[in-house]
C-alpha cells in the first residue's frame, strides 16, 4: 500500500509545472493570440491550418513552434486538431477580465439606498480593483470587495452597481459553502470579534482559503442572503430579496442586528426586521442555520 501511495505522490509531483516556467510560456503575443483564437472558435478541436489562418503570423514554422510550446499545459492536441485546456481558458479569461492589463479610472457615483447609520446618501468608489460603497455624510462603509476591471466595460453606473451586488452575493455564497471563489480550494471560516476591519463592524465573518490565501470578510448577516428561510420571509411580504442591493439591507452591513448568544460554542442570532414582523435566525460557528423564528412586532 505504501509503495503505491509513494508512486502516486511521485507522479503527482512530476506533473507539477514550475510557476515561472508556466507564466513564461504565455508571456508571448503570438501564444496569447493562439489561445484567444481557440477561445473564439465556434467549433473545437480546430485544425492546424484553420488555427494558423486565424493568427496573424505568416511563417508556418514559427507558428508551429509557438503552438507546440502551449501544447499539453494550455492546449490539447488530438487527431482532430487543437483544443483549449482549462488552464488556457483561464489565461484568456484573466486577460479579458483586465486583471493584468487595465487600470481603469472611474469617477465616484451615487448608488441606490441610504446610509443604514445616518440616512445619508451612498456613493460607490473604485480603486485597485476594489469596489466600495460608503456614506457621503458620515463615511460609514457599506462594503468593500474585489471587482475585476472587466466588469466596468460597456456598463452604465447603475449596471456596474448591479453587477457588483450580484458578485458579492456569489462570492459569499461560495465562501460560506467552504469553496474559495478564486481557486476552488478549501475555505476556513471563523467568526471574529474586535480588531480593525474596513467594514466598520465589531463582529464579522472571515473566510480564508487554505490553498491560495484569498481572504473575504463580511458582517454576519451578509451570509444569510442565500438562505431559503430569509428569502421566504421576504417573499411572504411580497418582496424579491434578490432585487434589493445588499447594501440597502441594514442586517447585511451593520452588526447592531447581531447578538452573540454564546462563544463556546458559537451561537449568533441575526434579527431581520421587515414591516410589522421580524425574523430571527441563529447560526453556529460554521454559519449553519440552527434555528429561525418569525415574530410579529405589533403591540
Amino acid at each position: 500500500m505504501s509503495g503505491a501511495s509513494d508512486e502516486a505522490g511521485e507522479e503527482g509531483d512530476a506533473a507539477e509545472v514550475d510557476p515561472a516556467e508556466a507564466f513564461g510560456v504565455v508571456a508571448n503575443e503570438t501564444r496569447l493570440d493562439i489561445l484567444e483564437a481557440l477561445w473564439r472558435a465556434d467549433d473545437r478541436p480546430v485544425s492546424f491550418s484553420a488555427l494558423h489562418d486565424d493568427v496573424a503570423m505568416r511563417d508556418s514554422a514559427q507558428f508551429n513552434y509557438h503552438l507546440q510550446q502551449l501544447t499539453d499545459q494550455f492546449v490539447a492536441k488530438s487527431d482532430e486538431g487543437y483544443d483549449l485546456r482549462h488552464a488556457g481558458a483561464q489565461v484568456v479569461r484573466a486577460v479579458r477580465a483586465g486583471t493584468f492589463t487595465r487600470t481603469p479610472d472611474v469617477d465616484p457615483f451615487a448608488v441606490e439606498g441610504a446610509c443604514t447609520r445616518c440616512g445619508g446618501g451612498l456613493e460607490a468608489r473604485y480603486a485597485d480593483e476594489q469596489f466600495r460603497v460608503d456614506c457621503v455624510d458620515c463615511g460609514k462603509s457599506h462594503g468593500e470587495y474585489e471587482f475585476p476591471p472587466g466588469g466596468l466595460v460597456d456598463r452604465t453606473d447603475a449596471e456596474i452597481a448591479t453587477a457588483f451586488d450580484e458578485r458579492v452575493r456569489h462570492l459569499h455564497c461560495l465562501a460560506a459553502d467552504g469553496v474559495c471563489p478564486a481557486c476552488a480550494g478549501r475555505i476556513h471560516t471563523e467568526i471574529v470579534r474586535g480588531g480593525d476591519c474596513c467594514l466598520d463592524v465589531a463582529l464579522r465573518v472571515e473566510h480564508v482559503c487554505e490553498r491560495c490565501r484569498n481572504e473575504l470578510c463580511s458582517p454576519v448577516g451578509l451570509v444569510l442572503l442565500d438562505e431559503s428561510v430569509v428569502s421566504a420571509f421576504y417573499e411572504d411580504h411580497g418582496i424579491d430579496l434578490s432585487s434589493r442591493p445588499y447594501w440597502t439591507l441594514p442586517w447585511c452591513v451593520d452588526d447592531e442586528y447581531t447578538t452573540v448568544e454564546s462563544v463556546d460554542p458559537w451561537r449568533v442570532t441575526v434579527e431581520i426586521p421587515l414591516a410589522d414582523d421580524r425574523l430571527t435566525v441563529t447560526l453556529d460557528g460554521d454559519l449553519d442555520v440552527v434555528d429561525s423564528q418569525c415574530h410579529s412586532c405589533e403591540g
